[in-house]
């Protein structure tokens, strides 16, 4: 068996799931979405058509994950955070082809009961913080908080809180990694 799903979970036909996934228990997994490999989805998530999860991402209970969204490799998305993917809905008004893109980059994390607005992604490495409601795109390694969310700082590939120095020097207290903020862009330096 190339991935795990619980008896509970449907699976409709015509989804593409890498090896090494994880789908638990009540979790819905619609057609034309792509789980790539070694995904975990825990209780009670909703994968809508046409959604792309790349490689190692988490998806923690109750998450809903709807048609527009495409989560780059080594996503973390916490317990009951939100995605939107129309603008202004109505119950009366069909707008299934307004739907909005949202962009969640390589390794970003989203916290629990976090709220993301279609149409703004969050850059790599970002870290938006428990119940924000993001309503802008998110800068790469963005630590971003609150309703409407603001960005209150820069964090790591860790995701430690970067201290810049005078001249825009950080080290990541955990892994000792060395990163430069210049004009409002934060970047690792690699050797």
């Amino acid at each position: 068996m190339e991935y795990y799903a619980h008896p509970t979970a449907v699976i409709d036909d015509g989804c593409q799931i890498g090896a090494g996934t994880k789908i638990w228990h009540f979790c819905h997994v619609m057609p034309r979405c792509i789980i790539g490999p070694n995904c975990n989805l825990g209780q009670n998530v909703v994968v809508s058509p046409e959604v792309i999860l790349g490689t190692n991402v988490k998806v923690q209970n109750n998450v809903s994950i709807y048609t527009g969204v495409i989560c780059e490799d080594d996503v973390f998305l916490g317990p009951s955070m939100v995605f939107t993917n129309v603008i202004n809905p109505r119950s009366a008004i069909v707008r299934k082809n307004e739907y909005r893109q949202t962009r969640v980059g390589k390794g970003a994390s989203i916290g629990a009961n976090a709220t993301i607005v279609c149409g703004n992604d969050i850059g790599p490495y970002a870290l938006i913080g428990a119940g924000a409601v993001v309503t802008k795109s998110v800068p790469a390694y963005a630590l971003v908080m609150g309703n409407p969310a603001r960005q209150t700082g820069w964090v790591s590939e860790y995701g430690h809180k970067l201290l810049f120095d005078d001249e825009g020097w950080a080290i990541c207290p955990e892994s000792g990694e060395t990163y430069r903020l210049v004009d409002f862009e934060v970047e690792k330096i690699t050797e």
